[in-house]
């Protein structure tokens, strides 16, 4: 099930190298989308300005020549790329050298290593888009919109993309200190990461009671569109009667795989999608599927990007699907990478269209709204403890209304959660202490900080705890029975 705690769960690892997965389109001999490729490319040059070429490479020569220190000229050539791509203000276009291009390649593949949260630039910082599920990141605390704003004490703010990710990154087993701005918190956390493997699992399954199928889809890469058809069989085969698809904290991903998973539900001729491209009409991709014989909804929150705001929007335009959850992240763009043309093993992913909704709708900043808004309770996204220090009676601290909102969801706290530790606050604590077979001091140390968030880990992963799953199940209840 969906572990939404971002707050509780700790040992990160960054796969931070791709940015944002967005929604891909690959371009060149490695991957088309489905057999319509939106683009035709030639290798002719992009720009018939030879004065503005002339010019760059004046430049280039002059500082070479001229320049106090010697000029790495491969050095100078990245940084112009780097200036264009920066001037188009568009944090989804990115230049990637040969180890950037290897690494976001990979991503797309099997496993990597890191912490493991997709990441996007927004002004001079870099923006976490969700974390992977079950990574690091997720597990340590990490949530859709955090700002990371250094690394191991040294500051990532004004960076490109990929500097920024070179510094998030590193080998399995060593720790990331990332200290994190997030709305509603006056001051900046601190998150320790561990950086460990991370396989691409994106497909899990499962039978819910009444025979409601579940099934998450945590990124769209190369193999996701077969392992959803092979669960979606598997679960019909078990006599399904609905189905409810999970997109929380996706990503994004490859176009082709969302619109051959759409294909399974969006019967032939219906429109799926559109994209509108700098000039000309928009395209409409036209579904060559059927639909089902049983309702199927799906759930969103504010980390389900791009790809799988495309795939929740076109169900429910066309087969009325209800959306369930909160309102998603809000990508309206999608990429093509040019790994062929750049000719050296570096890669230009570029924006080339906006998606449009089947209705030709745009979500674009805005993401897509749910039909039925459900948040989780507040204690899925507390504020992770820190294990400075041992809080007491009467200390005053963002741990201790941590732990207060902690206590609280497990039912063992029914006062107050404004960070100030009374006596209530330590009652609670005792009360868990003898649970877990801790001295009952009524203190919060570090042993008793780790009991608690494990218990609430543990209360996150219950399935009966997720509200939106719940209403999701509810809902497409009353649709069995229609």
């Amino acid at each position: 099930m969906q572990v939404q705690l971002r707050a509780v769960l700790f040992i990160a690892l960054i796969a931070m190298f791709c940015g944002s997965i967005g929604t891909m389109l690959w371009l060149g001999p490695e991957r088309f989308p489905i057999d319509r490729p939106i683009m035709k490319m030639d290798g002719s040059s992009a720009s018939s300005d030879n004065v503005s070429i002339d010019k760059l490479e004046t430049t280039m020569e002059l500082l070479e020549k001229n320049y106090v220190l010697d000029v790495d000229r491969q050095k100078l050539m990245t940084g112009a790329i780097n200036g264009m791509v920066g001037a188009l203000d568009d944090p989804y276009t990115v230049y990637m050298d040969k180890s950037e291009a290897k690494s976001f390649h990979d991503s797309m593949e099997s496993s990597f290593e890191g912490i493991g949260a997709e990441v996007a630039t927004e002004g001079d910082k870099i923006k976490v888009v969700s974390p992977i599920k079950g990574s690091p990141a997720e597990r340590a605390g990490i949530k859709p919109n955090d700002y990371i704003i250094s690394v191991n004490g040294k500051s990532i703010v004004g960076l490109d993309l990929f500097e920024a990710i070179k510094k998030i990154r590193g080998p399995k087993g060593t720790q990331a200190k990332l200290q994190i701005e997030r709305a509603g918190l006056s001051e900046p956390i601190t998150i320790v990461v561990v950086r460990d493997t991370i396989p691409i699992e994106t497909v899990l399954s499962e039978m819910l009671s009444d025979k409601i199928g579940k099934i998450e889809v945590t990124q769209f890469s190369t193999t996701t569109a077969d392992d959803f058809a092979g669960a979606l069989a598997d679960l019909e085969a078990d006599g399904m009667k609905a189905l409810i698809i999970d997109l929380r904290n996706n990503p994004g991903g490859l176009l082709d795989q969302v619109q051959l998973m759409m294909e399974n539900f969006i019967p032939a001729g219906k429109v799926m999608m559109q994209m509108k491209p700098r000039e000309g009409e928009s395209e409409k991709f036209i579904s060559a599927g059927a639909e089902k014989p049983y309702p199927v909804s799906v759930l969103i929150n504010e980390g389900s990007a791009s790809a799988s705001e495309i795939m929740a929007a076109a169900l429910r335009e066309t087969i009325g699907s209800k959306l369930v959850g909160v309102t998603t992240f809000g990508k309206g763009s999608v990429q093509s990478t040019f790994a062929e043309q750049m000719n050296d093993g570096s890669n230009l992913k570029i924006t080339i269209a906006k998606w449009l909704t089947p209705d030709g709708n745009t979500i674009h900043k805005k993401g897509v709204k749910p039909d039925v808004e459900v948040k989780q309770p507040d204690y899925f996204d507390v504020r992770p403890l820190t294990f400075e220090k041992t809080w007491k009676l009467d200390m005053v601290g963002d741990d201790v209304e941590s732990a207060q909102k902690m206590l609280k969801g497990l039912g063992l706290h029914k006062g107050r959660t404004d960070g100030y530790f009374d006596a209530a606050t330590e009652n609670a604590i005792k009360a868990l202490q003898q649970s877990k077979k801790i001295a009952a001091t009524g203190q919060l140390d570090k042993t008793t900080a780790i009991a608690l968030q494990d218990a609430v880990i543990t209360s996150i992963r219950d399935a009966k705890n997720d509200a939106q799953l719940n209403r999701a199940v509810d809902i497409i209840k009353t649709e069995i029975k229609k």
